[in-house]
């Protein structure tokens, strides 16, 4: 039976595509094969995610450090982004699918760049779904980079957060629920500001495997869980020792 999320908060889910060099290699392709398949997952994890609630979706697509890859991985990666998103301009239109992409742009190859940005300012009007792509990201790189901007400043939270959005171009909107694919069960440098409450779901699902049905399972996991920030269960809020601090602090 479908789950409905009609009328529950909406909610920031950023997914860490993990995978898909290795669903390649089981079956004796080429590991471009592999990120080609998951391409298509993206297509998929996309078009289902404002049915279940999500407003924005940030997707790990390369890291700082995969430029420590093969030349030949990295350059075909970098041509595949270029093609997914020049692919893409019509179909986020239609979807009505804001993009953003958040990282460095200055080693990227300049046809990137370019096609980044048409498809900034091609769907910059959309309002369904913001679709972040992490590329040439590094979580600590960004919050080195914001302190930066910090020094001499007596600085609070929200306008630290304020100063990593500009940084990170795409906002630095808390992350209300991480799915990582592939078996691995580590952030690997991924928003981990905003990941600071973030609910975490870690599947062995290879990405070009994930489909929309297992982001409902994930959503419908974190929709049953409790999110407390460092409060008390809702169950123990009305006792009266929850509230005596004093009889615990001393």
């Amino acid at each position: 039976m479908p789950i409905n999320f009609t009328g529950q908060s909406k909610l920031h889910v950023a997914v860490i595509m993990d995978g898909n060099g290795r669903w390649a290699t089981e079956r004796g392709l080429p590991r471009i094969a592999g990120h080609q398949a998951g391409s298509e997952s993206l297509r998929r994890v996309v078009r289902a995610a404002p049915e279940l609630g999500v407003s924005t979706l940030t997707a790990y697509a390369f890291s700082c450090d995969n430029w420590k890859r093969p030349a030949e991985e990295v350059d075909a990666i970098m041509a595949l982004l270029a093609w997914y998103l020049a692919d893409e301009i019509p179909r986020l239109l239609e979807d009505r699918v804001r993009l953003s992409v958040i990282g460095r742009r200055d080693r990227l190859p300049e046809a990137l760049v370019a096609v980044i940005h048409q498809a900034e300012s091609a769907t910059s009007g959309c309002d369904k779904l913001h679709l972040r792509l992490a590329i040439d990201y590094s979580g600590r790189e960004s919050i080195l980079t914001a302190t930066g901007q910090c020094a001499g400043r007596d600085v609070t939270m929200e306008r630290f957060e304020q100063i990593l959005a500009a940084t990170n171009r795409g906002g630095a909107q808390p992350v209300d629920l991480l799915v990582r694919t592939g078996g691995e069960q580590r952030l690997s440098d991924f928003l981990l500001w905003e990941c600071a409450y973030a609910e975490l779901v870690f599947t062995r699902r290879m990405w070009p495997e994930f489909t929309g049905q297992d982001l409902t399972k994930a959503i419908h996991d974190f929709r049953r869980r409790e999110r407390r920030f460092g409060d008390v269960p809702a169950a123990l809020a009305n006792r009266p020792d929850t509230h005596s601090r004093e009889r615990w602090l001393h």
